[in-house]
């Protein structure tokens, strides 16, 4: 059997195995290196491949960014950084129609700025929010929509965890890809703001505004989360100046909840103690998955897969652009049913090749590619976002949440055309680096 119909077969078999639910990391692992004896006839070669792999991906210095922005997550996350951002927002946006969810929208946002992780901002913004809309007769497809889609903002705000991977199977700077997803990031937060009011001003039973405070609640409440986008300025402000790189950065950030923290007097043995073992837990999870990606695209490449594949999209009679946009549709599918990590491991090493040929601007097609997998987390039939809300407020059935999750899917496809026909928007902030 030649190396490419093996690769089709890998292939096929890792896409079944992860319809069945069995872990990432190790699907790609073990298709990886037994697809590899297979090619090479060399069982010995195939577990010294996986070997030098996991040593060499382990022990990558470069991946320490990984558990230090989560780690300033978690902190951010357990000592009610996220309550108080959801609180002012709440006192300067609810007078709005459907201003709640509003509120709901820019405090995820300001949340995944410290997060990174879109299924973990969805989680406590749920926790945070749910609860307040249901308290003031919000629908419950709206509360549901606007807190899948807000959190879906924790992929592309950074720093985010799906563009420290990307930058390092790419070779591009972790911190250009941070600041290419700002402006982008605060689009999302516009449309989605506009979208609410409006179909709120359109039938105010969806989300009634609230009463309006005084200014004095409202200062005090924009007072009490001064600090965390303080050290938010500071991590992005620091890696564009060129004052830290992105592992100082990340190490700036986790020090800097830390000191949030015990200023605010909630740091704890306890507090500290969640923190660290959330940190681990979701680290080694990611790490795993990056080995397997590894081992696997090792196979890919020994069975010329990637390269056949490139050579026969590039000799499609079809202009660049249009190339480019059936790529996109591929993630976006592929999106409702694969974690949005494991896609962008499993798939960059086969893509790669078609991108350096087109001369595709490979920070801008990283922004391109967060943006669409945010539509796989809130659409069936594995939204991994609305699982994550309906998780949190078990009488909300999932058909509602998916249905509320509808009118925001067509507002990121909307952003996502933007973006794609104007790729400067992207661009904009790490040119000036």
């Amino acid at each position: 059997m030649s190396s490419f119909a093996i690769g089709i077969i890998g292939f096929v078999v890792m896409l079944l195995l992860l319809f069945l639910s069995m872990p990432v990391g190790f699907v790609l692992a073990v298709v990886g290196c037994v697809g590899f004896a297979a090619i090479t006839n060399s069982p010995a070669a195939a577990f010294h491949l996986i070997i030098s792999v996991t040593h060499d991906t382990l022990s990558k210095y470069d991946y320490s960014v990984i558990p230090l922005f989560i780690f300033m997550g978690q902190v951010a996350f357990h000592s009610g950084m996220s309550k108080r951002l959801f609180d002012a927002a709440y006192s300067w946006l609810g007078r709005l129609p459907g201003g709640l969810g509003v509120a709901t929208v820019g405090a995820c946002a300001a949340f995944g700025a410290i997060c990174g992780s879109g299924p973990a901002t969805a989680a406590t913004m749920a926790a945070v929010a749910l609860p307040e809309m249901k308290k003031h007769k919000y629908s419950l497809e709206l509360s549901a929509g606007a807190v899948a889609a807000g959190g879906s903002l924790g992929m592309l705000i950074p720093p985010s965890v799906v563009f420290i991977v990307y930058g390092f199977m790419t070779e591009q700077s972790p911190a250009k890809l941070f600041l290419a997803g700002v402006v982008p990031g605060l689009l999302y937060v516009l449309l989605f703001g506009l979208y609410i009011v409006w179909a709120c001003w359109r039938k105010p039973s969806l989300g009634p505004p609230a009463p309006v405070g005084t200014f004095r609640g409202r200062l005090r409440a924009l007072l009490g989360v001064i600090d965390p986008l303080l050290l938010f300025a500071l991590v992005m402000g620091g890696m564009f100046c060129g004052w830290f790189t992105p592992i100082e950065a990340a190490a700036v950030g986790a020090a800097g909840s830390l000191v949030i923290a015990a200023t605010r007097r909630r740091l704890s043995w306890k507090m500290l103690w969640r923190s660290l073992q959330e940190t681990v837990r979701t680290s080694c999870m990611v790490l795993i998955i990056i080995t397997g990606a590894m081992i696997f695209g090792r196979f890919l490449a020994v069975t010329t897969l990637p390269v056949a594949l490139a050579e026969t999209l590039g000799n499609l009679p079809l202009p660049g652009w249009m190339i480019l946009v059936c790529i996109l549709v591929f993630f976006i599918i592929m999106g409702t049913v694969v974690d949005n990590l494991a896609l962008v491991l499993m798939t960059i090493p086969i893509f790669l090749p078609i991108l350096q040929a087109l001369n595709v601007d490979l920070v801008w097609f990283g922004v391109m590619i967060v943006t669409v997998v945010q539509i796989g987390v809130i659409s069936p039939p594995v939204g991994v976002n609305v699982y994550v809300v309906c998780g949190m407020m078990r009488d909300l059935p999932l058909q509602t949440a998916f249905r509320g999750c509808v009118p925001f899917i067509a507002v990121l496809l909307l952003g996502a055309i933007v973006l794609f026909i104007f790729p400067q928007i992207s661009l904009w902030l790490p040119n000036l680096m």
